[in-house]
């Protein structure tokens, strides 16, 4: 009698068999149900080769859950008006944690003026600097960069292993400072419109004409407010660019000048 394991996908399954699929599947579907509260690692990968899960599939998305839980969560009215203020960027690398957010490091202290707010070995988060030479390297887009990222409240890199030689890499730029102040400025132009209205009434300006500043009013507060979209697609295409050159190897720019400057220390 052939192996009832080795059955093709046609040949018909006898009650003895159909009793043993039906058994087996029961206990794997118990013994997910019934997880535990917390297992490891190698428990996981176990429990889902029972169940047919490739264990590079399971580590990745372990990696991938890792770096989920400490992604910023965008939600609010000025979310729905403006859309969400944080944008996020991943991707599997070449490296390990540390070598990866070394390398993350310099570039976001070099080529975007961010300075380290907070670090753990698995995590990096960097502010927009506030010294002079940062201040000025923005403001007079010095090197031609554009600096989309230093808008960013916070810009976060968080690395989880995948293997001896990979590591998931998720970015995060969190840019609701930079909302709230456009929001701000829409409702400053919105209110402007509307004190202009009330300065023609009083000069006896016929009524239809002194009604446009209320007409122009959402308008204007329209065009100020939607000027965030076009920061927030620049951060997230930044993202991409760093995570494009951790993926393809790129190798470590010789420092010029302006870094040289930038970070205090003198040219050899």
């Amino acid at each position: 009698m052939a192996d009832d394991r080795n059955l093709p996908a046609q040949q018909p399954i006898d009650r003895p068999a159909l009793e043993r699929v039906l058994a087996r599947a029961a206990e794997l579907q118990n013994r997910v149900a019934d997880a535990p509260e917390l297992m490891t690692e190698a428990e996981l990968i176990a429990l889902g080769n029972e169940v047919g899960l490739g264990a590079e599939a399971l580590r990745q998305a372990l990696a991938e859950e890792r770096t989920r839980g400490l992604a910023p969560v965008d939600t609010g009215m000025a979310s729905r008006v403006l859309g969400s203020a944080t944008v996020s960027a991943t991707r599997i690398v070449k490296g390990t944690p540390d070598g990866v957010l070394a390398r993350l490091d310099e570039w976001m202290r070099h080529e975007e003026t961010l300075a380290v707010q907070r670090k753990s070995p698995t995590r990096i988060a960097w502010e927009a600097r506030s010294d002079l030479v940062g201040t000025v390297q923005r403001s007079f887009n010095l090197g031609g960069r554009g600096y989309a990222l230093s808008r960013a409240s916070e810009v976060a890199a968080t690395v989880s292993g995948l293997d001896g030689d990979r590591v998931h890499v998720r970015l995060d730029a969190n840019l609701v400072g930079l909302r709230t102040s456009r929001l701000r400025s829409g409702v400053v132009a919105g209110a402007v419109c509307v004190m202009g209205t009330g300065v023609l009434l009083a000069l006896n300006f016929m009524l239809p004409v002194a009604l446009i500043g209320v007409a122009v009013s959402p308008v204007a507060f329209w065009q100020t407010a939607r000027s965030f979209r076009p920061a927030v697609d620049r951060a997230l295409v930044m993202l991409e660019h760093y995570l494009d050159r951790l993926e393809h190897g790129e190798d470590k720019r010789p420092p010029s000048l302006l870094d040289l400057l930038s970070s205090g220390r003198p040219p050899r």
